[in-house]
């Protein structure tokens, strides 16, 4: 009897070997993963000068510009596996919100505005390793359609602009603003760790050329120039971020 028990630690030393050495099988042609996280967007941003299009004065505001302050966002993306090793993701959440503040002559105006961007991705990537390893690092490319609403400048910088355009004689005039939409691509690296069959946590940095085009329409008094259309372009090229939960169904 004594013998026999000698041996248990030995069998529980293999079965835990074993344990480790059996295939995780998670991320397997066919399958499909939904995951779950947070996504943080770092702009690495710039932007062109403020331009008046019409009316008295126009041209562009020398030392006019904006800078976009980074954002945090609910991230959710679905991968279905078309082989071991190539697979095709669905990137969403809900749309962040990008807030603006002004530089150069508008730095004292503090947050020019705000809007929402959506930017819905397909992702094709290629996984290292086999179908059987835990840790499956990744690169990826694919596409965006960015486009943004809830465009809202502050009633401070409408104030700003409403008394540069009319030489500090009117400081209440009101202004709106829309930002253009576009394509972009979309470039990724990223590792999963799968921890059993179907629950994995990953990681992933994507990289985003993109532009915008701002247009911005203030109704002045009729006899300061009645409606004027103002312009910029925004470059905001985010480097997103992307940790998350996934389970495998």
């Amino acid at each position: 009897m004594q013998k026999q028990f000698s041996f248990l630690p030995k069998i529980a030393a293999l079965s835990v070997m074993a344990a480790f050495a059996a295939p995780v099988m998670a991320q397997t042609a066919g399958s499909n993963i939904v995951n779950l996280g947070w996504f943080h967007l770092a702009p690495q941003d710039s932007s062109e000068i403020l331009t008046k299009n019409d009316g008295p004065g126009a041209g562009p505001i020398p030392g006019s510009g904006s800078t976009v302050k980074n954002a945090d966002t609910l991230g959710i993306a679905f991968t279905h596996f078309l082989t071991d090793n190539v697979s095709l993701t669905a990137d969403l959440g809900i749309p962040p919100t990008f807030k603006l503040n002004g530089t150069g002559i508008l730095a004292g105006v503090g947050e020019i505005g705000k809007a929402k961007q959506w930017s819905p991705a397909i992702v094709a990537k290629y996984h290292f390793g086999d179908a059987n390893s835990a840790f499956r690092p990744f690169v990826g490319a694919g596409v965006t359609y960015v486009w943004y609403d809830n465009v809202e400048l502050t009633d401070n910088f409408q104030s700003t602009i409403s008394k540069k355009y009319t030489n500090g004689a009117v400081s209440n005039a009101r202004s709106t603003a829309s930002l253009s939409s576009s394509w972009a691509p979309v470039l990724t690296v990223g590792a999963n760790y799968n921890f059993d069959k179907n629950w994995s946590v990953g990681l992933s940095v994507s990289y985003i050329p993109l532009k915008t085009n701002a247009d911005i329409t203030t109704e002045l008094p009729a006899l300061a120039g009645g409606t004027t259309h103002s312009s910029t372009s925004l470059t905001i090229n985010p480097i997103v971020t992307f940790l998350s939960v996934g389970y495998k169904f």
